[in-house]
């Protein structure tokens, strides 16, 4: 990757950059603190009284008038040794905009967090974004807060630009962005896509529907802490804590089963739009093993961006 190389210490300042104000403090300090010892700096300062204000502002720059407690110009840069090159890339590579699909209890929460850790991606999460939104009282969360109100469902134009606006702040296009759950249906991700939003990769984690009944139904929440427990895979320290468990009223078997039939619906309608951007990842295996195949495939897409920079560089 070819790079911008700047190797002058200190950085030769630009006459057009200063100030009308900058130019007439120059000349005054010159003109009231003359000193026999500082010849060169005061003949140019006398000098520059003749020339124009943006000259005599530039002549000022290379060496300024002499006086005590001299205050340093602010920098915007960060001070560098002498001779120390400054290497500057002459092309940043895009941030990664990944978006993350899986049952309920398929892990997808733990991957997020793995993810989000190694390769500093902003994590929006639709469901974290609207509960957000409605407590800051933003307009979209004031549009929110009346259908949450009334039992109904938030529409979608509303969560939609909510989603929007969150990835097309600064962070998130900076970092780059992992999209947690989201879209949930074809009409959410055709909106994304009319707004120009489409991901670089859209991974799903695929699990067993007889495993995920399993982990859900055994889940059972501890009022007191707040800690989640699972009967089989986690189960509570002592009876003390057992007997005061607690199962979330949609953790049945029956509703388990109907929420997962809804989710594979409509994320099947989902792949449609991100066939060939999809990665499917085993997801009934270690949470170590599964953050594995993700971050295999996201180096592997890293990589490929590397070779092609390098080929349209040749």
């Amino acid at each position: 990757m070819a790079c911008n190389v700047n190797s002058v210490w200190p950085p030769i300042p630009n006459p057009k950059l200063h100030s009308h104000s900058h130019s007439h403090s120059s000349l005054s300090h010159s003109h009231s603190n003359p000193n026999p010892n500082t010849n060169c700096p005061n003949l140019l300062s006398s000098l520059s009284l003749s020339l124009s204000q943006s000259q005599s502002s530039f002549i000022s720059s290379f060496f300024p008038p002499h006086r005590a407690n001299l205050t340093p110009t602010r920098s915007t840069t960060t001070p560098r040794p002498p001779n120390f090159p400054v290497v500057r890339s002459a092309k940043a590579e895009p941030p990664l905009r990944i978006m993350i699909s899986g049952a309920p209890a398929s892990g997808k929460g733990t991957q997020c967090q793995l993810i989000t850790q190694k390769y500093n991606l902003v994590h929006i999460a639709a469901g974290d974004l609207l509960r957000a939104e409605v407590a800051a009282g933003s307009e979209n969360g004031r549009r929110a807060r009346e259908y949450m109100e009334k039992g109904q469902l938030v529409p979608d134009e509303i969560v939609v630009m909510m989603v929007k606006e969150r990835l097309l702040r600064p962070d998130s296009q900076e970092q780059g962005w992992l999209l947690d759950g989201y879209p949930r249906s074809s009409s959410q991700a055709l909106a994304l896509k009319e707004f120009g939003i489409e991901p670089d990769l859209f991974v799903l984690l695929e699990v067993p529907e007889e495993i995920l009944v399993e982990r859900v139904v055994g889940r059972r929440l501890d009022p007191v802490t707040g800690k989640i427990y699972h009967l089989k895979y986690f189960p509570p320290e002592n009876d003390e804590i057992a007997s005061r468990l607690t199962q979330r009223f949609d953790d049945t078997e029956e509703k388990v089963k109907l929420r997962l039939r809804t989710h594979n619906q409509n994320v099947e309608a989902v792949l449609s739009l991100y066939k060939d951007i999809t990665i499917k990842i085993d997801g009934h295996v270690s949470k170590e093993d599964v953050f594995a195949q993700i971050d295999a495939a996201l180096e592997n897409l890293l990589q490929q961006r590397k070779e092609t920079s390098r080929s349209l560089a040749a």
